[in-house]
């Protein structure tokens, strides 16, 4: 066990606060899947079970090989050691997550159960510590389909296990409330934001675990990057014996320094304290971005008061040979070739994903799109109502300080001719606009079957594929299908949520046609002829206000067997185990990225059969290049959206070698491949 002391950092200082301690339980668990009979009893026998750390996963062995994968429960069991129970002291076991349900028990007495896969969770077991310090925590964990529980069904591989990070937490008898969905206890709601002044109203949930009245002082302080304090707000408060209340303080920031997305992701830090005369009872600190937005149906997205075109792309969690049980690292080399590529905004895609990452996006200044795992359908049960408001609960009370995060997403593709979504839809809103005012709803549709259901959000995202999916028309009428769909929305703007095509980085075609989605056949090339078709077209309506690319990563799917890759969806612009940018990469690299670039295409394409080809470039310069075999070929202008293009090249029999150069303010840039004819 790893423990960390509770500590606010910036640049430039930090200060512990000891009135609490978290430990990471990542190592000495031991796991054996199926159902198993009293495997949370204390003198279970389990020492034949495999030894793992957390995070942990099941089911991606198969799924990314596209065969069915086991769903079902899962045993996980671990000692607890942590000595005799200190007086005053209250213990608490927070789990980030685990698929799909979740059943703790310790000691061999049941804690609770979690339904849902996406959010944290905690449990307090004060009470249920052994007096000797030692314990037994056991954990049953299953993904079997559960008809109360979303998603009910989806293009994606739902794996089992606790997938991401447990921790024991450690309070004096007065806290922030650990338990309320697993949240930090703590909402702080930017009332108000403008250039000149930042009103923000804290809400504190906190808890007495005391038998008696405590008089205490709440504080809010407001801390810039160099840890200089700019406001405190504070005001004494009476704690109830054994109640768990909430508590307001308004908090105002004068002349603020803006979070200004990827031009200047500015974090102030923002720690609530509860103190005694004695000192700090319980403290929580979190990074606060400060910002305001809006979306104007003709003119587009705004971020503080300016015009800020929210462009980039769609991303699941998994992750090659690692499932879901993926670690900072990963998530952080998602966010670096995502920040790479330009893109100012990314949408979870369809669940929440892990606090880590969007503290990532806060950092990284790119917009966050947070997702409800509603996909496909909902079931009519009040227990499915019931599981849903509790993972939009989780999904709000857990993020809610996070600045990225601009919007809460109902649903994704929910399709007519079947359960009636519209009343749940509806409340589910009700739900998000009361938990937090300050942002709007949003949702993805791919069908107008249903035109009032895609009214039900603030805001609304289409997913469409003209190019791909049969039914959607050629990659040249993408322009008229958004034309079609502007008045769709509740207010006459929308965003394109999903849109591309599939590519196989080894499979390559000159001249492609539009290939067969379900066939064994999606070369690259197709893919980067679509994207250079949507973007322009998007791009040129304002109405559109953000445009999200599907997908940024390819992902594991058990029941897709097509494009040469059993189980994978391969619309990604970057290879499952991110390491081969593709083609279209490099296309938005060109028109979203600043840093100069300049990339030939079909560099794959190393083996040719005719010797009159085109040459495509991507780049963002004014002038490319382009030489073959050292023979300068001249330079186009005809770089339209990044693309330049020399026609009818020849090339000789043997090696060719294929360059491009171009310069800008004195810095020169260079690409290179080779193609063989034969």
């Amino acid at each position: 066990m790893r423990k960390f002391p509770i500590f606010i950092m910036a640049l430039g200082f930090s200060f512990n606060l000891f009135a609490r301690e978290s430990t990471l339980l990542d190592s000495g668990w031991r796991f054996k899947s199926g159902k198993i009979t009293n495997a949370e009893t204390v003198n279970f026998g389990d020492g034949d079970w495999q030894t793992v750390s957390i995070p942990h996963n099941w089911g991606w062995e198969e799924a990314q090989q596209g065969k069915d994968f086991y769903r079902g429960p899962g045993w996980y069991r671990r000692d607890l050691n942590i000595g005799a129970p200190q007086s005053g002291k209250r213990y608490f076991l927070r789990f980030e997550a685990a698929s799909l349900v979740a059943d703790v028990y310790l000691n061999g007495e049941r804690l609770g159960q979690h339904r849902g896969a996406f959010g944290a969770f905690a449990f307090e077991i004060t009470t249920n510590l052994s007096a000797t310090g030692t314990n037994l925590l056991a954990v049953r964990a299953s993904n079997q389909w559960e008809p109360d529980i979303a998603p009910l069904s989806g293009d994606f591989s739902v794996y089992g296990g606790i997938y991401r990070p447990v921790h024991l937490i450690v309070t004096g008898g007065e806290n922030f409330t650990v338990t309320d969905h697993g949240s930090p206890g703590v909402a702080w709601l930017q009332t108000s934001v403008t250039k000149k002044q930042a009103v923000i109203n804290v809400i504190a949930q906190i808890s007495n675990g005391i038998l008696r009245k405590q008089p205490l002082t709440l504080v809010a302080s407001v801390f810039d990057a160099g840890g200089k304090l700019v406001t405190k707000s504070e005001q004494p408060i009476q704690l109830s014996p054994n109640v768990t209340a909430p508590y307001p303080l308004q908090v105002v920031v004068p002349n603020p320094h803006l979070w200004n997305g990827r031009l200047d992701p500015y974090l102030y830090q923002a720690v609530v304290e509860l103190r005694s005369a004695d000192g700090v009872v319980d403290s929580v600190g979190q990074p606060l971005g400060l910002r305001f937005y809006s979306v104007d149906p003709d003119k587009g997205f705004f971020l503080n008061g300016q015009p800020y075109h929210l462009h980039g792309v769609n991303r699941h969690q998994d992750r090659f040979n690692k499932g879901w049980a993926i670690s900072e690292a990963d998530m952080d080399e998602d966010i670096q070739l995502i920040k790479e590529m330009g893109c100012t905004v990314i949408r979870c895609a369809h669940y929440q994903h892990s606090d880590i990452f969007y503290s990532l996006c806060d950092r990284a200044g790119i917009l966050v799109w947070a997702e409800l795992p509603q996909v496909n359908e909902i079931n009519a049960s009040a227990e499915f109502a019931e599981t849903s408001r509790n993972q939009l609960l989780d999904l709000i009370r857990q993020n809610i300080n996070h600045p990225s995060i601009f919007a809460w997403s109902l649903f994704n593709e929910l399709w007519p001719n079947k359960t009636d979504p519209h009343r749940l839809l509806q409340d589910l809103k009700i739900v998000a606009n009361g938990e937090d005012p300050t942002r709007p709803t949003i949702a993805a549709t791919s069908n107008n079957a249903m035109p009032q259901m895609n009214k039900i959000p603030d805001l609304l995202g289409w997913n469409i594929y003209p190019g791909w999916y049969s039914g959607w028309g050629s990659k040249d009428d993408f322009g008229n299908s958004l034309d079609s769909r502007r008045q769709d929305s509740r207010h006459g703007g929308f965003c394109v949520s999903e849109y591309g095509a599939g590519a196989n980085v080894t499979q390559h075609e000159q001249n492609p046609k539009q290939p067969v989605t379900t066939s064994q056949w999606h070369p690259e090339e197709w893919q980067a002829l679509v994207h250079e078709t949507a973007w322009p077209a998007m791009k040129a309506r304002p109405f559109v206000w953000g445009t999200f690319v599907w997908n940024m990563f390819d992902f594991a799917v058990s029941t897709r067997h097509e494009g040469g890759v059993p189980g994978r969806n391969d619309k990604g612009l970057v290879t499952y185990d991110r390491k081969t940018k593709k083609d279209a990469f490099y296309f938005y690299q060109a028109n979203w990225s600043d840093e100069p670039m300049v990339y030939i295409t079909s560099r794959r394409f190393t083996e040719r059969t005719n010797a009159v080809t085109d040459v495509k470039i991507y780049s963002n310069m004014k002038e490319v290049e382009l030489l073959l075999n050292g023979i300068s070929q001249g330079k186009p202008s005809n770089g339209t959206n990044c693309v330049f293009i020399w026609e009818n090249v020849t090339l000789r029999p043997g090696e060719n070698q294929i360059a491009a150069k171009a310069e800008r303010d004195g810095k020169k840039l260079s690409d290179s491949c080779v193609w063989t004819l034969k």
